[in-house]
C-alpha cells in the first residue's frame, strides 16, 4: 500500500474513533428499521467507504450509517471498521478479515468447517498455544481432526494438509504476513481477542461459516476492545481502563447467588449463546465419559429462539451419536405432555436426554404447570432391556424471568438435575453488554466443572469490561424487573380495553402473584379477508404498520429491536423475521412482540396505540 493511502486510512480511522456515535460503544442491539439482513456488513461498509472517499467523519454522517449487523455479538460498527482498516492495509476484501473476542473461536470455526467438508487441517503456530486449548478434548468431544506443528515462522511450515492455519500471538494487529502456503492467518491478542484473515480465493467459501460460528457460539471482539485496537492501529496509546476484575467478578457471583438462590459459583460467559454452547458441549463431554456408547439427544422447542435451535443442530452435525429432537411447547401444545412423550421415546432408545426450554416460552409467554413438569422430569423410566433409563438434565433458559428461584433448595425444580442460564444483554446488564451466566441446582452442581472447562476451552468467559457492567447493574435487577412488569401490565390492560379483538399472550395475574413478572408480551392483531392467505397477509401488514407508527411517533423511546430488559424505552419486533431467523418456516410466529422497560412515557405509547386503533377501524 502506498504511504499516502496508509496515512489517509490512519487519519480517517482516528477521526471516526473520535467522532463516532455513543451508541456504537454502548448498545448491544441496533435498530432493525435501518437493517437489511442480506446486506448487513456489506451495506454498512459501502456507505462507510463513501464517507472515507470524502474524508467525512462528521458525527451526523456516521450516525446515519445503516446497522452493520442485527446483534452485537455477530458484529457491530467498531468491529466492522477495525476489520475494514486491516483489510485495506493488506489489499484484501473486508469480508476476509473477521474479529473475535475469543482467541480459540477462529480455530474452532475453521476446524468445524473442515470437518464437515472433509478437509485435513494443519495448525502451525509460533510459540506455545494458549494453555486452555485441550487438544484431546477438541479431537474426542468436538470430533475435530487436525495436526499441530510448532514453527519459527511462516517460511518454516511444511504441510501436505488440505487446509493450513497459521497462529501467532501478538499484540500488534497491523501486520499480517500472508503466504500461498497458508489458508488462514490468526493473530491472538493477550487482552482483546483475535483476528483471522482468510487467505486466497480458494478459501472464500469458508468466510460465511466462520462468521456463523461467531454468530452462534461466541461473539465478535467487543466494542470496547475494538476501539482500543483501532487506537493502536492509528498509533495512539490506548488508555487502559481502571478496573478491578477480581472484585467485579466476586460482586457478580454474589449477586447471582442472591438472585438465583443457588450455592455453587456461577459460570460467566461472553454472551447467552456462549454460555449455552459451554453447557451443551460440557454435557456432551459428560455423556461421553459417563454414558459411553449411548446416543445423545438434545431436545429443543422447534419455535424457540433461533440461536438455540440452530446451535443445537450445529452441535449434532459434528457427531453421529447426537440428534436433535423437537419439543412442541407453544401455541396450544403442552410442554408437560410433550416432555413426557419425548423422554419415553429417548428411554426406548437407551439415550441420554438433554432438554433445553424457555420458561416463560418465547414468544407466546406461556408457563407450563410446573408441578406436573417436575413430576414428568423426575419420573423413573426403563429401557427396553429393563435397566433404569438415563436421568434427564433440564437446561432452563430463564432470560424472561431471571428473578424466579427455580433452582434454590425449595425451588420447584430442586429434585430435577437442572442447569439454568440467562442472557446478560437483557435484564442483568440492562442492555449494556452481552455477558450471561449459568447456575446449577444441588442435583446438577457436579456438571458445572465440565461446563466451565468448555467455557475456558472456547475462551468465551466474560471480559473484564463485561464483568464491570454486570457488577454495576445486577444489584438493581430485581427492582427493574418489577418496575418493568408494572408498566407492561398497565400497557396490556390498556390494549385489551381499546382493542378487545386482539389476542394478547401474557402471564395471568395468578402467575404474576407467583413471581412470573416478565415485561414482554406478544400481540396477535385482528385481521380480515376471505381466505387464510388474505387474513395472514393483512395481519402481517398490520404488524408492521403498528411498529412503524410507534417508532415513527416516539423515536426517542420506541425502537424496532429484538432485545429485552433495557433500562428505558419500548422495543418492538416480529419474531419470525428476527429472533426466529433460522427457525423452520412452519414454526415461525408472525406476531408482534413488545418489550417494555422500567422507564418510558407510557401515556405517550398508549396515545399512539389509540391512534393506530382509530386509523385501522
Amino acid at each position: 500500500m502506498r504511504a499516502v493511502e496508509a496515512s489517509a486510512i490512519q487519519a480517517y480511522v482516528k477521526s471516526v474513533a473520535e467522532n463516532m456515535p455513543a451508541d456504537w460503544l454502548n448498545l448491544t442491539t441496533h435498530r432493525l428499521d435501518i437493517y437489511d439482513e442480506p446486506l448487513a456488513k456489506t451495506q454498512f461498509l459501502e456507505r462507510f467507504e463513501a464517507l472515507f472517499a470524502e474524508q467525512n467523519a462528521d458525527p451526523s454522517a456516521l450516525s446515519e450509517l445503516p446497522t452493520a449487523f442485527d446483534y452485537i455479538r455477530l458484529g457491530h460498527p467498531l468491529s466492522c471498521v477495525l476489520e475494514w482498516a486491516i483489510a485495506r492495509a493488506h489489499g484484501l476484501d473486508a469480508d476476509n478479515v473477521i474479529s473475535f473476542s475469543s482467541t480459540t473461536a477462529p480455530l474452532l470455526a475453521v476446524l468445524r468447517n473442515n470437518l464437515l467438508t472433509n478437509r485435513s487441517t494443519l495448525i502451525a503456530h509460533t510459540g506455545e498455544l494458549p494453555s486452555f486449548i485441550d487438544v484431546e478434548v477438541l479431537r474426542n468431544v468436538y470430533g475435530y481432526r487436525f495436526e499441530l506443528q510448532q514453527v519459527e515462522g511462516i517460511q518454516n511450515i511444511s504441510s501436505q494438509a488440505d487446509s493450513t492455519i497459521f497462529v501467532a500471538q501478538s499484540d500488534d494487529f497491523s501486520e499480517f504476513e500472508l503466504s500461498p502456503d497458508i489458508d488462514f492467518h490468526v493473530r491472538l491478542h493477550s487482552q482483546w481477542g483475535s483476528m483471522i484473515v482468510v487467505n486466497g480465493e480458494k478459501n472464500a467459501d469458508s468466510i460465511g461459516e466462520i462468521q456463523h460460528t461467531r454468530r452462534r457460539e461466541t461473539i465478535a471482539m467487543t466494542p470496547v476492545n475494538s476501539l482500543l485496537a483501532l487506537q493502536s492501529l492509528t498509533q495512539q496509546s490506548p488508555t487502559p481502563a481502571n478496573r478491578n476484575p477480581q472484585a467485579d467478578k466476586a460482586s457478580v457471583l454474589e449477586s447471582v447467588r442472591h438472585i438465583t438462590g443457588t450455592n455453587a459459583a456461577a459460570v460467566l460467559g461472553s454472551s447467552g449463546l456462549s454460555v449455552q454452547y459451554a453447557i451443551v458441549m460440557g454435557l456432551v463431554d459428560h455423556a461421553l465419559e459417563h454414558h459411553r456408547g449411548k446416543p445423545i439427544r438434545i431436545v429443543v422447542p422447534p419455535n424457540c429462539y433461533g440461536g438455540t435451535n440452530d446451535q443445537a443442530r450445529r452441535v449434532a452435525a459434528c457427531r453421529g451419536d447426537i440428534e436433535v429432537v423437537d419439543l412442541p411447547v407453544d401455541g396450544g401444545q403442552d410442554m408437560v405432555q410433550s416432555t413426557d412423550a419425548v423422554l419415553d421415546q429417548i428411554a426406548a432408545e437407551d439415550g441420554v436426554p438433554y432438554i433445553i426450554a424457555e420458561i416463560p416460552t418465547n414468544p407466546r409467554v406461556e408457563v407450563p404447570d410446573l408441578e406436573k413438569l417436575r413430576d414428568v422430569l423426575c419420573k423413573e423410566r426403563r429401557t427396553p432391556g429393563g435397566a433404569k433409563a438415563v436421568e434427564p438434565v433440564f437446561i432452563l433458559d430463564q432470560t424472561f424471568c431471571p428473578n424466579i428461584q427455580f433452582l434454590s433448595e425449595r425451588g420447584i425444580l430442586s429434585p430435577v438435575q437442572t442447569v439454568a442460564y440467562v442472557s446478560g444483554s437483557k435484564f442483568p446488564s440492562g442492555g449494556r453488554c452481552t455477558a450471561g451466566y449459568c447456575v446449577a441446582n444441588a442435583r446438577a452442581e457436579h456438571l458445572l466443572n465440565k461446563i466451565g472447562l468448555h467455557m475456558q476451552l472456547c475462551d468465551n468467559e466474560a471480559t473484564e469490561h463485561q464483568l464491570e457492567v454486570l457488577a454495576q447493574q445486577l444489584p438493581s435487577m430485581l427492582e427493574r424487573i418489577q418496575a418493568a412488569y408494572v408498566n407492561t401490565r398497565d400497557f396490556v390492560n390498556f390494549i385489551r380495553e381499546v382493542l378487545p379483538d386482539a389476542k394478547i399472550n401474557f402471564v395471568s395475574d395468578e402467575l404474576a402473584s407467583e413471581g412470573f413478572t416478565p415485561s414482554v408480551f406478544s400481540l396477535d392483531l385482528p385481521t380480515q379477508g376471505n381466505t387464510d392467505e388474505e387474513r395472514e397477509a393483512y395481519k402481517r401488514a398490520s404488524n408492521l404498520e403498528l411498529i412503524h407508527m410507534m417508532i415513527g411517533e416516539i423515536p426517542s423511546e420506541s425502537k424496532f429491536c429484538v432485545s429485552y430488559g433495557q433500562l428505558k424505552g419500548c422495543y418492538w419486533t416480529v419474531p419470525a423475521t428476527s429472533t426466529q431467523g433460522t427457525t423452520k418456516e412452519g414454526d415461525k410466529d408472525y406476531i408482534v412482540r413488545v418489550a417494555v422497560s422500567p422507564s418510558l412515557d407510557l401515556q405517550r405509547h398508549k396515545s399512539v396505540f389509540q391512534d393506530f386503533v382509530s386509523r385501522t377501524r
